[in-house]
C-alpha cells in the first residue's frame, strides 16, 4: 500500500465506505465529474420537478464550495503550521449540515492537477491544470495515484501565481468540501462560470428552487464610491452573477446575488469599489478571524 493511500485510510478511520468513495473519486476524477456534468446539464429540462429539491439539498449538504477573496486565499498559502478548526461555529462560515471542517495539515505541501470540470466542459488547454491541493494527505495522493491528470508539486509562491493568473482571467477562487474526502477543506479551485460544474449546478438547481445551492459566498459585499466611479462599466462586464448592472448611468447592485469574489474590486482602475464583511451573510473563511472557533 502506498503511503498516501494509508494516510487516506487513517483519515477516514472505521468509515471504510468513505475511504473507498474518496479513493475512487480521485482515481477516476475526470469520468466521475464528467458524469456529474451530464446530470447537471439535464437540470435545465427539470425546472418543473419539485421532488428533486430534497435530493438536491441532501447532495449539496455533502458536497459544496466556499468562495474565497484573494486576501483570504493568500492567508491559506502563507500558512507554516497546521490549522484545525472543527466546531459547530464553522457553520457560520459554511452553512451546510455536513462537510464544514476547516483543516490544513502540512499546508506547505501543495500540488496542482488538471481540473475535471475544465476537461469536461472543453476549457482551453492552457487553463486545465488548475486544481490545487493544500496538505500532504490529498496532495501526495494526487502525486502518487493520478499521473494521468498531470499532478505536480508546487511551492506556496507558485500557488499564489496560479491563483492570480486565473483571477486575471475572471476565475473566482473556491475551497471545496466533500464528506467523502474527510468533510474538510483541502482542495482550492480556480472556477469560471462557463467551465465550472459546481457553479453551473448552483445556477441550474436554483431554477428549480432558490434554496438549492452548492456555492456559499465569501461573506463579503461591496461598497461603491460614486465620487470615484467613472461609469466605465468594467464591473458590470466582470460580474457573471448579475450583481452589478447599469441603467443609463444609474448603477444597480444586487447584494443578495453577489458572491463577494472581489474581482470587480481588483479590476476597478479608479478604486471606486471595496469589500466589506457583510453581517447579513455567512462569515468569511478568514483564518485570522476564525482561529478561535475551536479545535
Amino acid at each position: 500500500m502506498k503511503k498516501s493511500t494509508w494516510l487516506m485510510v487513517k483519515k477516514h478511520g472505521w468509515r471504510m465506505d468513505r475511504f473507498i468513495h474518496n479513493y475512487i473519486y480521485f482515481l477516476f476524477y475526470y469520468p466521475y465529474v464528467r458524469t456529474m456534468y451530464a446530470f447537471v446539464q439535464s437540470l435545465k429540462y427539470l425546472t418543473w420537478c419539485k421532488p428533486l429539491v430534497p435530493i438536491g439539498k441532501m447532495a449539496f449538504n455533502r458536497y459544496h464550495a466556499k468562495v474565497l477573496s484573494r486576501e483570504d486565499t493568500l492567508k491559506i498559502f502563507a500558512l507554516n503550521e497546521d490549522v484545525r478548526i472543527d466546531s459547530e461555529d464553522n457553520k457560520r462560515i459554511i452553512p451546510y449540515k455536513y462537510a464544514t471542517r476547516i483543516i490544513f495539515q502540512e499546508p506547505e505541501f501543495i500540488a496542482v492537477m488538471d481540473c475535471p470540470c475544465k476537461k469536461s466542459t472543453g476549457a482551453a488547454p492552457e487553463d486545465i491544470n488548475s486544481c490545487i491541493a493544500v496538505g500532504r494527505s490529498v496532495a501526495s495522493f494526487w502525486l502518487e495515484h493520478c499521473e494521468k491528470y498531470n499532478p505536480r508539486k508546487i511551492t506556496q509562491y507558485e500557488a499564489i501565481e496560479i491563483i492570480d493568473r486565473f483571477r486575471k482571467k475572471q476565475h473566482i477562487t473556491q475551497a471545496f468540501l466533500k464528506v467523502a474526502t474527510g468533510g474538510s477543506t483541502g482542495v482550492i479551485c480556480n472556477c469560471h462560470p462557463d467551465t465550472c460544474v459546481s457553479l453551473q449546478a448552483t445556477r441550474l438547481a436554483g431554477n428549480i428552487d432558490k434554496s438549492l445551492s452548492m456555492t456559499v459566498g465569501s461573506g463579503y459585499s461591496i461598497r461603491h464610491d460614486n465620487t470615484r466611479c467613472m461609469h466605465c462599466r468594467v464591473c458590470e462586464t466582470l460580474c457573471r452573477f448579475g450583481a452589478i448592472s447599469f441603467d443609463d448611468n444609474n448603477r444597480r447592485y444586487d447584494r443578495k446575488v453577489c458572491l463577494g469574489c472581489g474581482l470587480c474590486v481588483e479590476n476597478c482602475d479608479h478604486d471606486a469599489i471595496s469589500l466589506y464583511t457583510d453581517p447579513a451573510k455567512p462569515l468569511p473563511l478568514d483564518l485570522d478571524l476564525i482561529r478561535g472557533f475551536g479545535t
